[in-house]
């Protein structure tokens, strides 16, 4: 029996269309409607136009990590306010409800093949993946548990900086993040650092520009400030597309640019030569 091939016609975005919002899902690129459950199954990849739509920290660890074997670590049990700013206990309890989550990294251990790494995930849902006391704790934490462990690392940094509501605490993270990293390479471990958009302000400026590889996903915006605050500061046009990744990646900020897709195999054969050079004695 020989079936025919048909034409298929042309997808054309419905303007309206009466659906559970639960279900389907608009890209606000190319304005298509997709299934929720074919945004889950591409890797949060929009089928019509390949938009990377956000990613959670869980969804972003089980995209590289193998099944099963992620163990997560020190979860917070106490919310921090060293301020006592307005809301901002409630905020954080509405979060943690909502998103099932504590704060905005998810940190743990897990493996990408038969390699066995520290991993840590940043969450812009969770205000936006800034980064307070708790979030720098848990980073901290995290590096240390490779060094006891004398594990690869892998972050993947998603921030709008540091956390506002908690003022200079806030921003010290910057430095007990950086140091720590510090101790890590006198440990001669691996640090591959994957920035993903955005990645910006404290955090941009600390751990995640201190990776002995550094990545960026495809289309990613790095950067210290925005480009719309240092175009106002300056005073001066700047580049289209200036704090991109691929910009980046042209002008030595990054060693690679690796969709979303490629990012499991690129970590595996990262390692791979990693631990067989480790094992020639080609590292220390």
């Amino acid at each position: 029996m020989i079936l025919e091939h048909f034409k298929r016609k042309k997808y054309k975005p419905a303007k309206h269309i009466n659906i559970q919002p639960n279900y389907i899902e608009k890209c606000p690129k190319c304005e298509n409607m997709v299934f929720k459950d074919d945004i889950d199954l591409s890797k949060k990849v929009c089928p019509h136009c390949g938009n990377y739509f956000s990613m959670s920290a869980k969804e972003r660890i089980e995209s590289v990590i193998e099944k099963d074997s992620f163990v997560e670590y020190f979860k917070e049990k106490k919310i921090r306010d060293p301020l006592n700013f307005p809301k901002y206990r409630d905020k954080q309890e509405k979060l943690r409800t909502s998103l099932k989550q504590d704060e905005a990294v998810v940190c743990g251990t897990g493996k990408i093949n038969n390699n066995k790494v520290v991993i840590a995930a940043m969450d812009t849902n969770f205000m936006m993946g800034s980064m307070g006391t708790t979030v720098g704790e848990k980073i901290t934490k995290t590096i240390e548990l490779s060094i006891k462990k004398k594990l690869p690392l892998i972050i993947f940094s998603a921030s709008g900086g540091a956390r506002m509501q908690e003022g200079m605490f806030s921003l010290m993270q910057m430095a007990k993040t950086s140091q720590a990293i510090g101790k890590l390479s006198k440990n001669n471990l691996l640090f591959i650092s994957i920035m993903t958009n955005p990645t910006t302000g404290g955090v941009s400026a600390s751990f995640a520009s201190l990776g002995d590889i550094m990545i960026a996903e495809k289309g990613a915006l790095i950067g210290f400030a925005g480009p719309r605050v240092i175009q106002q500061v300056t005073g001066t046009v700047l580049p289209e597309g200036f704090q991109r990744a691929e910009f980046l990646l042209d002008h030595g900020l990054v060693d690679m640019v690796v969709t979303r897709e490629n990012m499991k195999y690129t970590l595996d054969n990262i390692l791979k030569i990693h631990l067989k050079n480790k094992k020639r004695g080609i590292l220390r």
